[in-house]
């Protein structure tokens, strides 16, 4: 699955460097076996985001993009979208990504996260809960799709933000930046992507991978 990820990261031309970022050996070992860059961090961080503002302490680099590992489907496009907002943008400092939810039994789903935002694209919440409630008329559902692009000189202060009350509640460490009043750019994807969370999560993975392999080997 690292692997998978990897190499999708890799095909984007915004990224100037891909590498795994992880507290196990046996994942720094399976990396390197395919010929990727990882580096071993810490084991007591608490999210995602603080492992990547470990990584920023150690690497150069103006932009930093947090892709999950257990992303095996996402586009090369999200992660391009992910990039964009910071070019001539000074005051873009958290970017992340949502897809409009076209299954109805998502929207239910807890692992699914649902996003919404005001007419800037600017994250109003986060939840794992069905947002906005659909009472008087028809409208969207977005999923919040697990990808971030932060400012390095950004990092080190957000790491330093205690978790937040709604973020331990909902377990979403996005929460903290906005309970601490700091807006995160939400850009809109057409390319959906799933979060392996579950082993119902993988056996809907693996046949569309199966596929992807197949169609590149006739190509």
């Amino acid at each position: 699955m690292i692997q998978w990820v990897y190499d999708r990261a890799s095909q984007a031309s915004s990224l100037a460097e891909v590498l795994v970022a992880t507290d196990d050996e046996r994942v720094l070992r399976t990396v390197e076996d395919f010929g990727g860059r990882a580096l071993m961090t810490r084991s007591d961080h608490l999210s995602g985001l603080d492992r990547v503002a470990e990584v920023a302490e150690a690497i150069q680099g103006d932009v930093f993009v947090n892709i999950q590992g257990d992303e095996p489907l996402i586009a090369v496009d999200t992660i391009e979208k992910i990039c964009s907002p910071f070019e001539g943008n000074a005051r873009v400092q958290v970017t992340t990504a949502r897809v409009e939810i076209t299954d109805p039994e998502e929207i239910n789903n807890p692992n699914v996260v649902k996003v919404v935002t005001n007419e800037q694209g600017r994250a109003l919440y986060f939840s794992r809960a069905p947002i906005p409630y659909l009472r008087n008329e028809p409208g969207s559902i977005y999923k919040h799709l697990g990808i971030y692009g932060y400012r390095r000189e950004f990092l080190g202060m957000l790491s330093k933000l205690r978790p937040s009350k709604l973020e331990e509640i909902e377990a979403l460490e996005q929460l903290r930046l906005l309970e601490n009043g700091i807006p995160i750019q939400v850009v809109e994807v057409a390319q959906d992507s799933i979060g392996v969370d579950t082993l119902e999560d993988l056996d809907r993975v693996r046949p569309l991978l199966e596929n992807e392999l197949k169609e590149s080997k006739r190509r």
